[in-house]
């Protein structure tokens, strides 16, 4: 991938306060290292608390953010994906507390043809450790023209 990363917002098919993910830090072609904060104004939070469970989706923005920069090399349209299922959630907090400042790292374990994959992913910081194994689909894009 390229050194000039662009930002999360053009990579996902989120818009304002569903954003969720800061920046990049880095990304191949199979593995993409993000960074965020958590925020006092975000949509799950309870106080100054968010649950563990919002994990899953900074993992699955993360891996959004990958199939993103996939689509931005192949000159295609970012296009949602769709979380499947997952796999072993586990989270040694019940919350993540506002302000953290948390890593996610998504890792792609196995990809297909029909848009199927599986994600290891990792989220950690200030004494936080989640990890899970995610099931994506992402449709191939819509090529114009007849279908013969």
């Amino acid at each position: 991938m390229s050194t000039a990363l662009p930002p999360v917002a053009e990579l996902i098919p989120h818009q304002g306060d569903l954003v969720l993910l800061e920046h990049i830090e880095d990304a191949g072609e199979a593995h993409l290292h993000a960074r965020l904060t958590v925020r006092a104004d975000g949509l799950y939070n309870h106080g100054d608390r968010v649950p563990a469970w919002v994990g899953l989706e900074y993992m699955s923005q993360a891996v959004a953010a990958l199939g993103g920069l996939r689509a931005r090399q192949r000159r295609q349209p970012v296009t949602p994906g769709f979380l499947l299922g997952t796999r072993r959630y586990q989270c040694d907090v019940p919350y993540f507390t506002v302000g953290a400042s948390l890593r996610v790292s998504v890792s792609q374990v196995l990809g297909e043809d029909t848009g199927m994959a599986v994600f290891d992913c990792l989220l950690s910081g200030e004494g936080i450790h989640a990890s899970a194994r995610l099931n994506v689909y992402r449709p191939a894009p819509q090529t114009d023209g007849a279908t013969r």
